[in-house]
């Protein structure tokens, strides 16, 4: 695809140098997505300052044709905000649109630009002793817009929900460059469809989100962490009831790995230790928080919560954290699992959910017939139990070149999506379905779902110019308008 220079003089003239490059050391890293599976080309690197620009930049976009591949951080795990290799789309980030523009600690809630940097956000009301109740690892370069547009997890959902749960109120700007504001919250409207919620999860191919109203908590005073060993991963998943009946609103983290993958951490980093004396099944860490009012009395019911479950039957051996270092030092374990199986050598991992009762079953099922499936290769499960949703890992046998993932590890993939929708479960728990799982969402995604998804998209994007290629699948050819 050929872009006019009528076109990019347009942009030009509209944005400034600031805000528009077609210099190829600029735009070149941002044209593969961040596990570096998906490379493009792009016009250019459209940057605007505030939401009028961005409306102006997609009305000049349509105008011409031209289609807008959005991106936040380029954090994204399923090459979601990567143009494809025509080199027609242009790149439009939102990284300059970065103004918290208000903070209301009276009635707990932030409006900021789509930009902000998801650590920025939670220093700027840390400020205010407040907190945002949403976290994960990329927490340095994962923007609130790219947050709200694959509706983000993290270690936190089993107590307060994903990014969908956490908005209050969006600004988006649609196709054809007219503007959605719903910034302003009102626990109760009726004013027909909840059309914030219809952008959350749609990885831009909807409207392009230039800002948020975000559901802000009183900061946490007091943070119990536990490592606690288990059997396997049924006694893992009684154990998190036991903790859910007794702690309630206070159990905030609940993560799950087997024996194997601690083993590959402590491989990994020589310096760290293991939490408990013995090998065990599987290992559960789990974090209990408090604000302010209720901190004094989190310990105590940390004890008596763990001191139950060993009178139960439920732990086989368990270990409080004594301070906040070595509190961070069990969750470092935890976050080091996939830097640990990086080293190893390739793997495909899934990021899947399955019904919350039915995750123990579904992972002692398909862990050994995967691995007798593909004789040789390692398949790990961990992550949110609380949440239904683990990630589940296939390491390549040893000494396996990074070619295996594009050839073995392409038909590993499809067999465990299969199993996953056999048991009710889903693809994408919480990476979105971005270019990776486009093709699989096709085959195994429900027909009728699809038909609706398409349907909304012919109706507020009828060129298919906002990322195209993303999430959505294809129609079949007796199916397209």
């Amino acid at each position: 695809m050929t872009v006019s220079d009528t076109f990019l003089a347009e942009v030009a003239a509209l944005l400034g140098p600031r805000g528009f490059t077609r210099d190829a050391d600029l735009i070149t890293p941002w044209l593969t997505d961040w596990r570096g599976r998906f490379h493009g080309r792009a016009c250019g690197l459209a940057s605007p300052a505030g939401t009028p620009e961005v409306a102006a930049l997609v009305r000049l976009c349509q105008a011409h044709g031209v289609p807008i591949v959005p991106q936040g951080g380029n954090s994204g795990m399923s090459g979601g905000a990567t143009p494809d290799d025509s080199g027609g789309a242009l790149l439009l980030s939102l990284r300059r649109m970065n103004a918290i523009r208000s903070l209301d600690a009276a009635s707990r809630r932030i409006t900021c630009d789509a930009g902000v940097i998801l650590q920025t956000l939670h220093e700027a009301v840390a400020r205010e002793d407040l907190r945002f109740p949403l976290t994960l690892g990329g927490k340095g370069s994962a923007t609130v817009g790219g947050l709200v547009s694959t509706n983000a997890g993290g270690t936190q959902v089993l107590r307060h929900g994903s990014m969908r749960a956490q908005v209050l109120g969006l600004e988006a700007v649609l196709a054809d460059g007219s503007v959605l504001d719903t910034l302003t919250p009102l626990k109760k409207d009726n004013r027909g469809f909840d059309l914030k919620q219809l952008l959350i999860g749609s990885e831009g191919t909807l409207g392009i989100v230039t800002g948020a109203t975000l559901r802000l908590l009183p900061a946490v005073a007091e943070r119990i962490v536990i490592w606690a060993g288990v059997p396997t991963l049924a006694a893992a998943r009684a154990l998190l009831l036991h903790c859910a009946d007794m702690a309630g609103d206070a159990l905030e983290g609940f993560e799950v790995l087997p024996q194997r993958c601690l083993d590959a951490v402590l491989a990994h980093l020589p310096a760290a230790r293991a939490p408990l004396a013995e090998a065990h099944g599987w290992h559960a860490l789990i974090e209990m928080v408090a604000d302010r009012n209720a901190a004094a009395g989190l310990r105590a019911l940390s004890e008596t919560m763990l001191a139950d479950a060993f009178d139960k039957g439920l732990v086989a051996d368990a270990t409080i954290a004594a301070n906040e270092t070595q509190a961070e030092a069990f969750w470092l374990l935890r976050e080091s699992i996939a830097p640990a199986e990086r080293a190893r050598g390739p793997a495909v991992q899934h990021d899947i959910s399955v019904p919350e009762e039915r995750m123990p079953a579904f992972v002692e099922a398909i862990v050994p017939q995967i691995e007798a499936a593909w004789p040789g290769t390692e398949a790990v499960a961990f992550g949110h139990l609380g949440d239904g949703n683990v990630h589940f890992h296939v390491i390549a046998p040893p000494g396996i070149g990074p070619e295996w993932e594009r050839g073995e590890g392409k038909a590993i993939s499809r067999q465990v999506h299969d199993l996953v929708t056999q048991w009710g479960g889903s693809i994408s728990a919480e990476h979105g379905i971005g270019q990776l799982k486009r093709d699989e969402l096709a085959r195994l995604g429900d027909p009728v779902a699809l038909m609706i998804q398409r349907q909304v998209k012919q109706a507020l994007d009828p060129r298919g110019l906002l990322n195209p290629g993303k999430l959505l699948p294809l129609a079949p050819p007796d199916a397209r308008p």
